[in-house]
């Protein structure tokens, strides 16, 4: 089949290097020139594992091609999925101006029938909108289908390959008969297609983003309350995920979530509830809880050091929102940096994916080091922010041998608190 991809960022660009694996012609349109070079260059522009590989092979084989012009692109494909930025607008909810701009673009210019394939997070509606948009200037039929895309940064490629589940949203038979088609390849091992109306499909991308957000939250309070009563906030995560009807995922507790999608996707669904006169009591704690809990290492490192640290030189391992991705937006290490700043200590950072990304940010606000051990030099103490797996075994001697203190703070708990006591480490974790 013959697919283009508007936009190429993280979904799009996944979305239309997955496509061209199973024999698709995938032709992606950005209005960035530099980027588009690069990209058919063989340049990956993001960081995502395994994407490099699929990336390389279908440019090779002349199934996955780039290209700056909307007008070729819409040429090119019968189905035309929309991947473009939704960013969160000043009152919290989705800003459409790129997915409505370009449906208006492609009223003026499609020829003939065309599935145009909201892949963006979108309120409950957005669909509506596009055809209604497309349709001010369109002279051919078409149709707007919604189809959320369900991908998790650092699996995005695996998630792709072999979904847990495929959304449809549509009334469309003609629409909903391509689309299976285009998806059957991804669904042997039996996993569904569920059809549904567009705006059901909509909202499913909210709930499901927002129930996960919900539960990280509701394990932080947990952990919270546990270091008030004196708990172990592993022990009640165990006995919880055992239960079948919870399921021990997303019960990790600690300094919050962050990353492109759960932040914006609360804010937007607590705002569509607002502007339909619906209060999300549930999502509004949401809200507040997780604003607080990224700062929850703060008192600790204030209290360690006698409520000053003014002057004071931290090392921060981690600032990606999450391992295995150089997602900086909504990083809770953002948080914990810009606060250390404003009380007068100054920071050394590492992180395997995401300084580039911080520098352009945050600039010579702090120092980046070379290596995990590197950003130890001369620091009062450790602070982690992202669980990195170099991060979970490292060398405890060389810890302490840079530190000035024995202090390590961290937001991800990953260490087994006996053994930090037993080599000598003032060790604060979350919750327990």
């Amino acid at each position: 089949m013959k697919i283009s991809v508007i936009g190429t960022g993280y979904v799009g660009l996944v979305t239309g290097t997955c496509l061209a694996e199973t024999g698709n012609e995938v032709l992606c349109v950005d209005i960035d020139e530099n980027k588009v070079k690069r990209m058919q260059n063989g340049e990956v522009p993001i960081y995502e594992p395994h994407l490099d590989v699929l990336f390389e092979r279908n440019i090779k084989a002349e199934r996955l091609k780039f290209t700056t012009s909307l007008e070729e692109g819409l040429s090119h494909g019968d189905i035309i999925f929309l991947a473009l930025p939704t960013p969160e607008d000043e009152d919290g909810s989705a800003d459409l101006r790129y997915v409505l701009g370009v449906a208006g673009e492609i009223g003026k210019l499609i020829s003939d029938y065309k599935v145009i394939v909201d892949k963006s997070t979108v309120p409950v509606g957005t669909a509506d909108r596009v055809k209604e948009t497309i349709a001010q200037n369109a002279k051919v039929d078409f149709d707007v289908v919604s189809n959320p895309e369900f991908l998790r940064e650092g699996f995005a490629v695996d998630d792709f390959l072999k979904p847990e589940r495929i959304v449809i949203g549509s009334s469309s038979e003609k629409a909903i008969k391509l689309m299976e088609k285009l998806y059957k390849p991804f669904v042997r091992s039996g996993n569904p297609i569920l059809v549904m109306d567009e705006k059901s499909a909509e909202l499913t991308k909210y709930a499901a983003n927002s129930f996960l957000a919900t539960k990280i939250t509701f394990m932080n309070e947990i952990a919270n309350f546990c270091e008030k009563v004196g708990a172990n906030v592993d022990k009640v995560r165990i006995g919880m995920g055992t239960d079948s009807r919870i399921g021990k995922r997303f019960l990790f507790p600690g300094i919050g979530y962050g990353g492109s999608c759960f932040p914006k996707d609360v804010k937007a669904l607590h705002k569509s509830g607002k502007d339909a006169e619906f209060n999300f009591q549930i999502l509004e704690s949401v809200l507040n809880v997780n604003a607080k809990q990224k700062l929850a290492l703060i008192p600790k490192i204030e209290s360690y050091f006698n409520e000053d640290i003014k002057d004071k030189h931290f090392a921060v391992w981690g600032l990606a929102f999450k391992p295995e991705t150089d997602d900086i937006r909504e990083a809770p290490a953002l948080d914990v940096i810009n606060s250390l700043l404003q009380k007068g200590a100054t920071v050394t950072a590492f992180d395997p994916e995401a300084m580039e990304n911080v520098q352009r940010k945050l600039g010579d606000k702090i120092k980046y080091a070379t290596s995990m051990y590197d950003a130890l030099k001369g620091t009062d103490a450790l602070i982690i922010c992202t669980e990195w797996s170099i991060f979970r075994t490292p060398n405890l001697n060389k810890i302490k041998d840079e530190l000035k203190n024995p202090a390590i703070f961290d937001g991800r708990n990953l260490y087994d608190i006996e053994e930090l006591k037993e080599n000598g480490f003032d060790y604060f974790s979350i919750g327990r």
